[in-house]
């Protein structure tokens, strides 16, 4: 205790040696690594610009006076249209060039800093993680924001209300409903604002922008003020020197831009009041925040709602030689249960690499089933590749802890994992970082495709033989062959599709999950409707019971799928199924993964949806992490679910490749074609 408290006095002397004398760097950010002595100091005045002299905002006055100074501190429409004042622009990394073929709707990333004096060129560094170094998002996109704390001036209708403002945030399919892509205010004047409660003073860093999701309209804010208050009706806008600041917006409807606050402030509230928009267009705005919550313990809210772990696990993004060292740890710490193998390599040449946790690694034993977990077929959807890392980690700590839950599932399990089936497309992500890289930078593999949907169509062979009564004798209803032109070297086949496709064909799996982002739901095959012409329809295997109950294991078990207060993260509820989905009835898609594992091996396959967020901030890994880790236990369990056995002939041989139908199923399984001495086995 001596020593702790020796290192806070020194903490405290140093922190106010630097505070004092600190003329050294005006505009410069003071990064103080103790908080709690920082929100002391700051608490008196309220709101501080962290500078040698703190600004103090105007005492309360008298109603008439008060009336006045909150009307003056309001913006003011200016005589003459004069063009706001815009900082210099700033360097950016141009936008991902769309894929031959695609939709010309993928981000870019830019950042932008903010002008200090005339004539003045502070050029912020772009980097990966140009939002990660100073405090991190409040949380708008990860919903950790509630809509409750969301207020504006106006809008134009309750669809694009102050709750819609949210970055990253997708319109529906039909617009102009309670769905649609941004917050828009209902006039178009400068005294419009959208506004956030952080609920607890905040050191308030920075803002990124974005326009209004849509297909139809362009909508954007090019230039903006900034403003702070401590009770939402005094504000004290964010200077240059003598005059109000002018931050420069957006020049498209999807490109990130940061704009970093020339010094932080601290407060409550932070409001943005757009000066200028695009001509053709209206006050339109997604954001977020970036603001570090200064601790307050007297606070019982903030307690009550605060989200720990305590695996002691590596809670950080890993690039490629990050991921691959990781792999490597975890396989010295346990190496009698862990192997690390490739099952290719991307278009760019990075090996795709995958983990086994067995007791026998390396080795199928008979009666074992197999298991897999694909992450990152989406480069940018980095949250699953981040669970992957930490499930290995904490697969293998308590396998040598002696839990007799997880020492049960290593020993009964053959447990593969790739976290990283797209490292290309996540490399680009990584670049651009967990804020700047909108929606789709990195969703594709380098030459253009789109893994998840990548894969033969066996739905409509399938089909077709059934409407033409060929079943079961020209066309099986299980072990669907691959067409002779998808094995074709001509064929638009990513190489990362090959090789999972290999990976399966050679590893008898019986269950799977692959882990995605951007929305909180778990998605059962099919994935592609029946009828022709139709987008969404509800399309069930004939094992739909089973895969329900698979939706359902992890969903239920998941600290927020399931719970009915939750808000949504884009557009749709899927609350009425408990947070589960079946794919044709969400949209439909020719060619997913989950359809052609299930048509074409033994294996069922769902589809993950582990975050509203693709790529939050690493801040927020924890709490994923406690979000999703019972549930990728429980899912990993169900493996053990239903009948396994050995099928022999008469001499007690194993018959390879064996049919078994099971009664009212119209879905055969074959036993293995790995052999353990003379057995075949089957799990089903």
């Amino acid at each position: 205790m001596a020593r702790r408290g020796a290192a806070a006095l020194a903490l405290a002397l140093a922190l106010l040696a630097v505070a004092l004398p600190g003329a050294a760097a005006q505009g410069a950010a003071v990064e103080d690594p103790d908080y709690y002595v920082q929100e002391i100091w700051s608490r008196e005045p309220y709101y501080a610009r962290l500078e040698p002299e703190p600004f103090s905002p105007p005492l309360p006055a008298g109603p008439g006076e008060d009336e006045r100074k909150l009307r003056a501190s309001e913006p003011r429409p200016p005589k003459k249209a004069t063009k706001p004042r815009k900082a210099p622009k700033r360097e950016k990394l141009a936008p991902e060039t769309p894929p031959p073929g695609k939709k010309s709707n993928r981000k870019g990333v830019r950042t932008k800093s903010s002008e200090k004096a005339a004539g003045d060129d502070h050029r912020v560094p772009v980097a990966r993680d140009a939002a990660r170094e100073g405090c991190p998002p409040l949380g708008l996109e990860t919903l950790k924001i509630t809509d409750f704390q969301l207020h504006a001036s106006t809008s134009k209708r309750y669809g694009l209300g102050a709750h819609r403002g949210r970055l990253n945030i997708q319109a529906g399919i039909n617009e102009n409903d309670f769905y649609d892509g941004a917050w828009c205010a209902g006039r178009n004047d400068l005294h419009q604002w959208i506004e956030v409660d952080a609920r607890r003073l905040t050191k308030f860093t920075g803002v990124i922008t974005q326009g209004r999701n849509s297909l139809w309209l362009s909508d954007w804010v090019t230039s903006y003020k900034v403003m702070v208050s401590n009770d939402s009706h005094t504000w004290v806008t964010v200077k240059n020197g003598s005059g109000d600041m002018i931050f420069e917006g957006n020049s498209e409807k999807e490109i990130p831009v940061l704009n970093k606050l020339p010094v932080p402030m601290v407060a409550r509230y932070i409001r943005i009041n757009p000066q200028s928009w695009f001509d053709n267009g209206s006050i339109c705005m997604r954001m977020e925040v970036l603001g570090c919550p200064l601790p307050d313990p007297n606070n019982y809210y903030h307690r009550r709602n605060e989200m720990t772990t305590t695996d002691d696990l590596d809670f950080k993004h890993h690039n490629y030689k990050e991921m691959r060292q990781l792999m490597k740890v975890v396989n010295e710490m346990c190496p009698n249960i862990t192997r690390i193998y490739n099952i290719g390599k991307s278009h760019q040449g990075l090996k795709l690499y995958a983990v086994e946790i067995s007791d026998h690694p390396g080795e199928h034993e008979v009666g074992e089933p197999e298991f897999h977990y694909i992450a990152g077929a989406h480069g940018n959807e980095v949250l699953g590749r981040e669970l992957m890392l930490l499930l290995m980690q904490f697969l293998c700590q308590e396998y040598l802890a002696r839990n007799s839950r997880i020492v049960h599932l290593v020993e009964e399990t053959r447990i593969h994992i790739i976290p990283s089936l797209n490292p290309d497309g996540y490399e680009k992500a990584y670049e651009g970082g967990s804020e700047l890289g909108g929606w789709s930078l990195g969703r594709w593999t380098h030459d253009g495709i789109d893994i998840n949907n990548n894969f033969p169509d066996l739905n409509t062979l399938l089909w077709g033989a059934e409407d033409r009564q060929n079943i079961p004798r020209k066309v099986p209803n299980h072990y669907v062959a691959i067409p002779e032109w998808f094995l074709s070297e001509n064929a638009t086949v990513a190489v990362e599709t090959r090789a999972v496709i290999a990976w399966m064909e050679k590893i008898p799996f019986v269950l799977g999950g692959n882990l995605q982002g951007g929305e909180l739901v778990v998605a059962y095959p099919y994935d592609m409707v029946r009828s022709t012409w139709k987008t969404q329809e509800h399309t069930p295997t004939p094992d739909d019971h089973v895969f329900r109950w698979l939706a359902y294991a992890y969903a239920s078990t998941h600290r927020l799928m399931t719970d009915a207060r939750r808000r949504v993260c884009h557009t749709e509820d899927f609350q009425k199924e408990d947070g589960t989905v079946n794919g044709a009835s969400w949209h439909t898609v020719a060619g997913s993964l989950n359809d052609f594992s299930y048509l074409h091996t033994n294996c069922f396959e769902l589809s993950i949806y582990v975050g509203c967020d693709k790529y939050p901030h690493e801040s927020q890994l924890p709490e994923e992490w406690e979000n999703n880790r019972e549930s990728l236990i429980v899912f990993m369990e169900q493996v053990h679910r239903g009948i396994k056995g050995l099928v022999r002939d008469l001499h007690g041989k194993g018959i390879p490749n064996a049919v078994i139908s099971v009664e009212g199923v119209n879905h055969d399984i074959r036993t293995a074609g790995i052999r353990q001495g003379h057995v075949t086995e089957t799990h089903s």
